[in-house]
């Protein structure tokens, strides 16, 4: 059953989704990206525990609170640790009004039809149950597409809306996100072949259905209004894409209605060897712009 309270926070909330969801092969980039080098960690279980600290950080800096921070988006492995002493997923809200999201896509297929479908998500419906368990809201899943091209947009719009379903019938809100590559020489194109077909899939939905969608900045300003607008969405969210920060958000600031949801945009300019004073200022100053940027 939908947290009603965490529900309303994401609906009407002023403020932005902080994506903390790298996983394991886009880690060692976060990490270097912070300044912990791969010689840092020996194995896996090391690596990822230097990525839970800086996310620990993250989470429990002064800077990082529900005023301005509507969400957060996890890794499956950091929904099920700690942050002191409690579940992250419970820390969040309880602590910081923080409504949490898990990650729970596999990754992506190769490329056909100009686009990336997802992988198979085996064990999808006990994750769900197991993530209702621990607290967690809803759920975020990437796809990608990077030509103009109606077969492969259809194709991950429907994969999206398919999945998305099996989430919500275990008791999740998911964030539909059908990414469009920022350096597509058809992007303006891809988007409109992609707004229509979430339209379509969106009219199916009942009114016990609802979803969020986490897109690319578009080219044309307000291009996806009638998404944001649409009675099954509860929020439209945008992806930094490999923007830098100050890019990402001034295109954001001229998309209404339109709220970030960024990852490597956020953790940008933080650093393992800063301390707490830096460290808070340089998240505080970082979180100020992108709210300023998702409130317009």
């Amino acid at each position: 059953m939908v947290n009603d309270e965490m529900l309303n926070k994401v609906r009407t909330g002023q403020g932005f989704i902080a994506a903390l969801d790298q996983s394991g092969g886009s880690t060692p980039k976060a990490l270097k990206l912070y300044g912990v080098e791969e010689d840092a960690w020996s194995n896996d279980e090391e690596m990822f525990d230097l990525m839970h600290a800086m996310r620990t950080r993250i989470m429990t800096s002064p800077a990082f609170t529900g005023d301005r921070v509507l969400g957060a988006i996890l890794f499956e492995q950091t929904m099920d640790r700690q942050v002191e002493g409690a579940g992250t997923a419970d820390y969040l809200w309880a602590a910081k009004h923080v409504v949490p999201f898990l990650k729970v896509d596999k990754g992506l297929a190769d490329v056909a039809d100009g686009a990336q479908i997802m992988k198979p998500i085996p064990g999808l419906r006990d994750l769900c149950e197991r993530a209702v368990g621990l607290g967690v809201f809803g759920t975020k899943m990437r796809s990608v597409v990077q030509l103009a091209n109606e077969t492969g947009v259809n194709a991950v719009v429907d994969q999206q809306f398919e999945v998305a379903k099996e989430i919500i019938a275990a008791g999740l809100v998911p964030i539909i996100e059908p990414e469009v590559d920022i350096h597509s020489p058809e992007k303006q194109a891809a988007e409109g072949l992609l707004r229509d077909r979430i339209a379509t899939q969106l009219d199916a939905l009942t009114d016990d259905q609802p979803v969020m969608l986490k897109l690319s900045i578009p080219t044309v300003e307000n291009f996806y209004a009638s998404l944001i607008e649409h009675p099954k969405v509860l929020r439209v969210v945008a992806l930094s894409g490999g923007y830098p920060r100050d890019e990402a958000n001034e295109r954001l600031s001229r998309q209404h209605g339109m709220i970030a949801s960024f990852s490597r945009a956020l953790t940008e300019g933080l650093s393992a060897g800063q301390n707490d004073d830096e460290f808070n200022t340089t998240l505080g100053g970082t979180i100020d712009g992108i709210f300023a940027a998702s409130i317009t």
